[in-house]
């Protein structure tokens, strides 16, 4: 077994987490937003964007104190380090959230793939997931500017839907419109196109320099992706009526149809892009965590196994396929991403707490980034993100609770199954 290798730059760094963000999250929610919040859409997209930079600051300073692979598990075991259970719970249940993603994506991939051409739909997904957990396999690199390919596409398709609003003598007339109590609640359902930021953190073992980088990619690709949501929301409501645009799954799509049948056939074959780049994203980073956890022995260490060469968690990468194909065959999208994003809510929270923890038990630990404004030494915007975080995890319905609630106890008790396997390094 040996450890992974450092090969990414902050370019890089910042396109995996700007297509992990840009994915297909724009394209399925701004349609029911714009419903709720009218011409106040790119409010919304504002408001949603604060949100996530509150724990995305909490990300970036524990990223730089704790440089490793595995996240919200590394951070837990340092806030918590006699409860190891709590970190382990946490972990195993993120991988679940990865996997669930994995899975969302690979689904709503083959259903962009039917307007271009019949295919079986879980052959389909599947054979996506396996052709990337090759890549994977194969190596950082190779991955990374297959992500980089894709990530440029995605965003050109924003763009180019941009340039199409633009052309319209109402675009830019939203920006006098006044926000409303829906323009707060839009915001809520306009978070989970700004989930990806947070994934960033996993490649620290295989990043150079990542106490200076990953801070600087987090908080890049959150501003690009910010930018390029706000531009968009000013063109949908210039080319359709907020009332229309609610009326269709395919918002993006349907506004630019409008102005352009050729332009918005090409939005179609963007979100295939999206979706099998979200896939490949989330292939590589749920099997880092999937690495890290078991490197502390808090999964069977032959799961941190690395190719000699290649330097890639290969048995990682297996056992994130295997999760996933499980999971496809659950066959439904919208269940399926919200067991994601309540584990996401879920993680986020965990994480806020793990910072404030951290800031009043070792005060005295290197913090390369530091987020500013704190009161009697504990920092403002953790405790922000999480009274955000829980107002959004009560919007799910009961299926998703009893779901994530069983994944819970099933990741607890994985961990008892597995707390023996070996000493952990924090012990």
């Amino acid at each position: 077994m040996t450890g992974l290798k450092r090969t990414l730059g902050l370019p890089m760094l910042t396109f995996y987490g700007t297509g992990m963000i840009l994915g297909a999250g724009v394209y399925s929610v701004i349609g029911q937003a714009a419903g709720g919040a009218g011409y106040s859409l790119w409010i919304s997209f504002t408001l949603a964007a604060l949100a996530a930079l509150l724990t995305a600051l909490s990300y970036a300073e524990l990223a730089t104190m704790f440089p490793k692979a595995g996240g919200e598990y590394v951070y837990l075991r340092h806030a918590f380090p006699q409860s190891r259970w709590i970190a382990a719970t946490v972990g195993i249940f993120v991988i679940f959230s990865g996997c669930a993603t994995v899975a969302t994506v690979a689904l709503a991939f083959t259903g962009y793939m039917v307007d271009f051409v019949a295919v079986p739909r879980w052959l389909t997904a599947a054979f996506l997931v396996l052709f990337f957990t090759g890549l994977n396999i194969i190596g950082i690199r190779q991955s990374s500017w297959t992500n980089a390919i894709l990530t440029v596409i995605e965003g050109s398709g924003l763009i180019l839907f941009i340039w199409l609003g633009w052309q319209e003598p109402t675009f830019g007339e939203a920006l006098n419109a006044s926000p409303s109590a829906a323009t707060i609640s839009s915001a809520a359902l306009i978070i989970f196109a700004f989930l990806g930021f947070e994934n960033i953190v996993n490649f620290a073992e295989e990043t150079k320099q990542p106490e200076k980088n990953i801070p600087r990619a987090i908080l890049l690709s959150l501003a690009i992706s910010t930018v390029l949501y706000i531009l968009v929301s000013l063109a949908a409501v210039a080319l359709m009526s907020p009332d229309q645009l609610v009326q269709t799954d395919s918002a993006l799509a349907a506004a630019a149809a409008l102005s352009s049948k050729r332009i918005a056939v090409i939005l179609g074959a963007v979100a295939l892009f999206s979706t099998a780049n979200t896939a490949l994203i989330g292939l590589i980073t749920t099997s880092r965590i999937i690495y890290g956890v078991a490197n502390d022995g808090s999964l069977p260490r032959f799961m941190a196994t690395t190719l000699k060469k290649r330097k890639s968690p290969w048995v990682a990468a297996l056992v994130t396929l295997f999760i996933t194909l499980v999971l496809i065959s659950i066959d439904s999208i919208a269940r399926l991403a919200s067991i994601a994003s309540f584990a996401i809510m879920t993680a986020f929270i965990a994480v806020n707490v793990a910072l404030i923890v951290l800031r009043a038990s070792h005060p005295e630990l290197h913090r390369p980034f530091r987020i500013p404004f704190a009161l009697a030494k504990i920092p403002l915007s953790p405790i922000l993100a999480i009274a955000t975080c829980s107002v959004f995890l009560v919007q799910f319905d009961r299926t998703v609770y009893l779901i994530s609630g069983a994944a819970l106890l099933i990741s607890f008790t994985i961990h008892l199954l597995f707390r023996h396997d070996s000493k952990s390094s924090f012990e």
